[in-house]
């Protein structure tokens, strides 16, 4: 007489590393994302996430640890530590300017086309830049991440100065400096992102559109040697407000390279 063996236990499941916490972090929140979609929480395909509110601290008020959630008007507040230069009315697209040798600045927003069309100045400005000196108030994100690509195969540095900011998209050409300086009293700050192409979509498209984007960003921060933790400061901070790192953050996650 046989007997069939008991059902051998299932073994136990491995714990999820660091990014697959991400992932399935950023899963759960889509997923809110498209609820809120469904609802008709949008208007003209863009989502209206609740912020602060009127008392949410300005750019120009000091930032402290846990309380780093600024309103997202750069046009209007400065940091409260002013830069050597008044920079004065950043240009709408990326400019590029010689400081000195092979030193340059790269300033204003993150137009769209801009990653294709600064590459094209990269390559052909003398002499070959080395290093950029960044100043923005964000913008494409598709254009950020190729131009932050194009900066780390070319070996060009990055750098951020005193009372100077870098926000929104524009930390993703931040770290794809081969080398990255950023003084202590600059802003780099991240939040949430549009990734919609249009501005009439319907909610299962708008829904795509977040997630094909927040993976792209997802793939672009591990290509780059950054820790994805960083992204859940930015999932938390609605597109309105800007969560402003702390220069132990920017240690911690990567952003600043380490001194040999």
């Amino acid at each position: 007489m046989t007997t069939e063996e008991p059902p051998k236990p299932e073994e136990k499941r491995k714990k999820p590393n660091g990014v697959a916490r991400i992932l399935t972090a950023i899963l759960i929140f889509q997923v809110g994302i498209g609820a809120m979609l469904v609802l008709g929480d949008v208007q003209l395909g863009r989502l209206s996430l609740p912020g602060q509110g009127p008392d949410t601290p300005r750019l120009t008020e000091p930032v402290r640890p846990g309380d780093q959630r600024r309103t997202y008007r750069p046009e209007r507040d400065r940091p409260p530590t002013q830069p050597a230069r008044d920079p004065g009315q950043l240009p709408e697209r990326l400019m590029l300017t010689q400081i000195e040798g092979a030193t340059y600045r790269l300033e204003g927003a993150i137009a769209e086309g801009d990653g294709a069309r600064v590459e094209k100045l990269l390559s052909e400005t003398t002499p070959t830049p080395e290093t950029l000196v960044l100043q923005s108030p964000g913008g494409s994100v598709q254009d950020a991440l190729q131009l932050g690509r194009h900066l780390r195969d070319r070996g060009i540095n990055t750098q951020m100065l005193a009372g100077e900011f870098c926000l929104s998209a524009c930390p993703y050409v931040l770290i794809g400096g081969s080398e990255r300086q950023i003084d202590d009293r600059a802003q780099v700050g991240v939040h949430q992102h549009y990734f919609g192409k249009s501005s009439i979509l319907p909610a299962s498209f708008a829904v795509e559109d977040i997630q094909a984007g927040q993976g792209e960003v997802m793939v672009y921060l591990d290509d780059m040697g950054i820790d994805p933790m960083v992204m859940t400061h930015a999932l938390a901070t609605p597109p309105d407000e800007i969560y402003v790192l702390l220069p132990e953050q920017l240690r911690a996650y990567g952003f600043v390279t380490e001194e040999e």
